[in-house]
């Protein structure tokens, strides 16, 4: 029974060490979406808060209620972004299963019109 305990914990810190090293080699990982116009653009990362919005003067005329649902739209959108990013990045290194268990899911590209590729 130790020895499997062991083993296991062994298996953890090898993974934990592989994927560390891993995003140090790739950078911070982001995801970035902008509406079709780019009056709003959000830098997001994944299952995180998003790091940046930008908004432009034209994006004021739609009203408060019209920009925030563009903005939580974006936000998700780069959200999306983010987590298959960092989905493509650690599958080197980490069952791609468990990545889609933690949440963190590989969606197919999108454009700005919102067509799946």
């Amino acid at each position: 029974m130790d020895d499997d305990v062991e083993r296991a914990a062994r298996k953890v810190r090898d993974v934990e060490q592989a994927v560390s090293q891993h995003v140090t080699r790739s950078g911070p990982i982001t995801g970035r979406a902008s509406s079709p116009d780019g009056a709003v653009t959000v830098v997001a990362t994944p299952g995180g808060p998003p790091r940046q919005i930008a908004v432009s003067a034209a994006a004021l005329r739609m009203g408060p209620q019209g920009l925030a649902a563009e903005i939580m739209r974006i936000a998700d959108k780069a959200q999306r972004a983010a987590s298959t990013r960092l989905h493509q990045t650690l599958e080197r290194v980490v069952d791609p299963r468990e990545l889609t268990e933690l949440g963190f899911v590989r969606e197919r590209d999108e454009d700005d019109f919102g067509w799946r590729r």
